[in-house]
């Protein structure tokens, strides 16, 4: 009996955890970390529902936190096969846990102080969940293939990676089984026409397809949108005289904001106010796109590679990696743009210029990405009045302001065009994942009208029989 088994982002859009299993094989597609209310997220990222050393192999579709987040934690508790990916792929995921880890480390440390300062029996301090030698120690497991080419990752299963176009190296995995079963995995499924990146290729044949469901109920506005609309929102906040401070995830999206910012500096559609990317993860992670030119598309060629140019380069722009510069950030009193992480406003120097920054009417919060559910990026997102930092109340004055062009997930309509692309004489069941509730039901409806009759959402610890 071949079954998949949902151990996260089953119902819900955070902590990928996907297992395959042979009879006599075990490969876990993805180890992402479950964000969202932190005991809660403690309570699913510190507990394997399987057996770590019982796995033959693991699959990393791409370095974003909920979907590699705790290979690490994994590691320790016993797995001992290889974690295929991309190279793109394995050096963002190193930057992500290593950002991880210390993160974890810092916001302990803090809580702990701000519990022996002022008490409070609602504040929770968790231990961190892994050290920076417990990464180091998941990363010598990463063995990295290019696209296209297959690898026997497990007895039984052989693996090939195509590109996804959602983040650098991002990859749709096609597992092959002796007995001629495919299994296709989305991971997280790009769009067309987004800047930078290749659209999402289109993978050979297969029998089964595990799907994201992200944006399984919404339609994006179009991409070439979102340059107009973020240069909008400078203006305006500059002539008001505050600053935009924009949440965002330090790999794809900031580079995505530089890109676009680069070009509204460059054409003088924007004040020439300053740019600070406030993460060192960022930081780094640019460092890495530089690296990895072979995975942008021909419009980024074109405009800055033949041009001796670099997208990530330019007068008004400063990455920040010192945490005391970060702290003069929220002093200064100019109009100003911050980019900084973490994505989802769950950790990291985030927290500190939306405290300083949220109760200012001048000022605009810009969200740029998908908010799960219970995160303060999502409290924002949902225009709350009121939200809490570091467990204390806050009123929300600033604006914020929502730009879903920005998105690096197919919405429903590009996902049913995605999949009416493949091979529909071989195409079998499609499961997804990766999506709330609402947005499941609705992207479920549209694929059976698109002609998909075995559409099934994926409840979390439940096996379902391929074969």
């Amino acid at each position: 009996m071949i079954t998949l088994t949902a151990h996260g982002a089953a119902e819900e859009v955070t902590g990928s955890k996907h297992l395959l299993d042979t009879g006599g094989t075990k490969v876990l597609v993805d180890c992402g970390m479950f964000q969202g209310h932190r005991e809660e997220a403690r309570r699913k990222n510190q507990v394997f529902p399987f057996s770590p050393s019982s796995l033959h192999a693991c699959v990393n579709t791409h370095g974003h936190l909920d979907h590699c987040g705790v290979f690490p934690l994994l590691v320790k508790e016993g797995f001992g096969g290889d974690i295929l990916s991309t190279s793109a792929t394995r050096d963002i995921a190193g930057l992500v846990l290593e950002d991880s880890a210390r993160i974890q480390a810092y916001d302990a440390r803090f809580l702990d102080n701000q519990q022996k300062k002022n008490p409070r029996p609602w504040r929770k301090v968790f231990p961190p969940l892994y050290s920076p030698e417990d990464v180091r120690e998941a990363m010598s497991r990463y063995v990295t293939v290019p696209y296209g080419r297959a690898r026997e990752i497990a007895p039984g299963v052989r693996a090939t990676l195509y590109d996804a176009g959602h983040i650098l190296g991002s990859a749709l995995v096609r597992l092959e089984l002796d007995g001629g079963m495919a299994v296709g995995f989305t991971g997280d499924l790009g769009r067309p026409g987004l800047p930078l990146l290749r659209d999402p290729e289109v993978i050979p044949p297969v029998d089964v397809l595990v799907c994201e469901s992200t944006y399984g109920d919404r339609l994006h506005d179009p991409i070439d949108t979102a340059e107009e609309e973020l240069a909008d929102v400078v203006r305006k906040t500059v002539a008001q005289g505050g600053r935009v401070i924009i949440p965002a995830f330090a790999v794809e999206r900031t580079q995505e904001l530089i890109y676009f910012l680069h070009r509204l500096h460059k054409a003088g559609r924007i004040p020439a106010v300053p740019v600070f990317v406030d993460s060192p993860m960022a930081v780094s992670a640019t460092t890495i796109f530089r690296a990895h030119e072979d995975c942008y598309d021909a419009e980024a060629v074109e405009e800055f590679l033949d041009n001796g140019e670099s997208p990530f380069t330019f007068q008004a722009l400063r990455y920040i990696t010192d945490s005391a510069e970060s702290k003069k950030l929220n002093d200064l009193t100019a109009p100003c743009v911050i980019i900084s992480s973490a994505g989802m406003c769950e950790a990291g120097r985030i927290l500190h210029h939306l405290l300083h920054g949220i109760g200012d009417e001048r000022n605009t919060v810009l969200i740029v990405g998908f908010m799960a559910q219970n995160t303060l990026g999502r409290a924002l997102a949902d225009k709350r009045p009121e939200v809490t930092i570091f467990g204390e109340r806050h009123p929300v004055r600033a604006r914020v302001k929502i730009l879903n062009a920005f998105s690096a997930h197919a919405d429903y309509r590009e996902i049913g065009d995605y999949v009416g692309k493949l091979d529909q004489g071989r195409l079998q069941k499609i499961l997804l994942v990766h999506g709330e509730p609402d947005a499941q039901a609705h992207l479920r409806a549209h694929l059976n009208a698109l002609g998909h009759s075995d559409v099934r959402i994926l409840k979390a610890g439940e096996p379902v029989q391929l074969d």
